[in-house]
């Protein structure tokens, strides 16, 4: 676990540093600052993420076409390093809408490259292991993040919008590292019958891969923004200076289970270790519907990471095993996007039924599409020894 792995993930430790300098607080300063309420909140996150699919797609083609993933990589880690600070001079809601629209312009142009880059760095017993290591870094950094921020705003007395504007250092400091770093890999070449369309297709991505992304689509409408849980923990009563240090908590849990998550799934198949995330993701969501109780709020916050850990890498490593040789950005493109695309109405129903109904009703309604995700998988990808299972 070193050259290309070791550098990506120190380039999404300093990015998330820099995101979660802004994003835990971005919810607290919506609401209070700016006035917006629980189904704004959720547009804002659902449309970010949303906006970013359609450039994952075409991303992930542009990496197969180019050969050029560390390009592409650099470019969309550099947007969003410019463009997330921007959020210090927001004076409405919609001013954070584009600020939002912009970072993850940047993600979408540099994730499914980047994720390819790294599939790429390794051989494929390994790639559960080196995914899980790079996402645990990219979660220390949302702990580094957080930090930060809580010991700015004690020393800037609530300050903000100071806080938001010096995230651009960490950003600018993770396109160093990928710029003068990071080493380009040679792609699998594409077979002769296998041209590049002018956007990839499903079909072109074998027959298991979408019905994989399709199982994922359904999770993903249950799986809303975590800015909810964020607002839920202050609607129980945890107050504003500890809401950081409750992120930064909940990505030290993140971090510690992401390296084990990743073995563990290389060890049983990656299959078993998303179903196992997927269960554990409805009985957390299920406990935010009756949490009480500040402790509470803690405890799932610590049980939430673990979801993480189960599912976060060996998703990937499970696309990479399914991609066909020279179609691998195109499939993590088509993976991102498929995610993306759910995330608008995953977060807006969301925030509907808390505003319209209760919090209750939309942490249950959350729980059991992940329940029902999690018993279908195994009928979208029976065991074979053709994919990771």
């Amino acid at each position: 676990m070193r050259g290309n792995v070791l550098w990506l993930s120190a380039a999404s430790f300093l990015n998330d540093a820099a995101s979660e300098m802004i994003y835990p607080l971005l919810p607290l300063f919506l609401a209070g600052t700016l006035g917006a309420g629980a189904a704004f909140v959720g547009m804002v996150e659902g449309a970010a993420e949303s906006a970013s699919s359609l450039l994952k797609l075409a991303s992930g083609w542009m990496a197969d076409r180019t050969g050029k993933r560390k390009r592409l990589t650099a470019i969309g880690y550099g947007i969003a390093a410019l463009g997330r600070p921007l959020v210090s001079v927001a004076a409405v809601g919609w001013h954070v809408l584009a600020v939002r629209l912009l970072d993850r312009v940047g993600k979408g142009i540099r994730t499914a490259p980047r994720d390819a880059l790294l599939a790429e760095s390794v051989p494929e017993a390994r790639r559960g292991a080196a995914f899980g290591l790079h996402r645990a870094a990219d979660h220390t950094g949302a702990v580094a993040g957080p930090l930060i921020a809580s010991a700015l705003l004690l020393v800037l007395d609530g300050d903000l919008r100071t806080v938001f504007a010096l995230a651009v250092i960490p950003g600018l400091l993770t396109v160093a590292v990928v710029a003068w770093r990071v080493r380009e890999t040679v792609p699998a070449p594409r077979p002769a019958d296998a041209p590049a369309p002018p956007l990839p297709r499903l079909r072109e991505l074998g027959p298991v891969l979408p019905r994989y992304l399709g199982v994922l689509v359904l999770f993903t409408l249950g799986n809303a923004s975590d800015a909810f849980l964020l607002l839920r923990a202050s609607q129980v009563g945890v107050p504003t200076p500890a809401i950081p240090l409750l992120w930064g908590a909940l990505h030290v849990s993140k971090a510690a289970w992401s390296v084990w998550g990743g073995r563990w799934s290389d060890r049983v198949g990656a299959r078993t270790a998303i179903i196992t995330g997927w269960l554990v993701y409805a009985a957390v969501y299920a406990g935010f519907a009756f949490v009480d109780a500040q402790w509470q709020v803690w405890a799932l916050f610590i049980v939430y990471g673990l979801f993480f850990g189960l599912t976060e890498g060996p998703e990937k490593a499970l696309v990479a095993g399914l991609a066909p040789a020279g179609l691998r950005g195109s499939a993590f493109g088509a993976y991102h996007a498929a995610i993306g695309l759910a995330a608008l109405p995953a977060s807006v129903v969301f925030g509907i039924v808390w505003q319209s109904v209760s919090s209750q009703a939309a942490f249950g309604m959350g729980a059991a599409i992940a329940l029902m995700a999690a018993l279908l998988l195994p009928l979208a990808l029976p065991r074979a020894r053709k994919h990771p299972n």
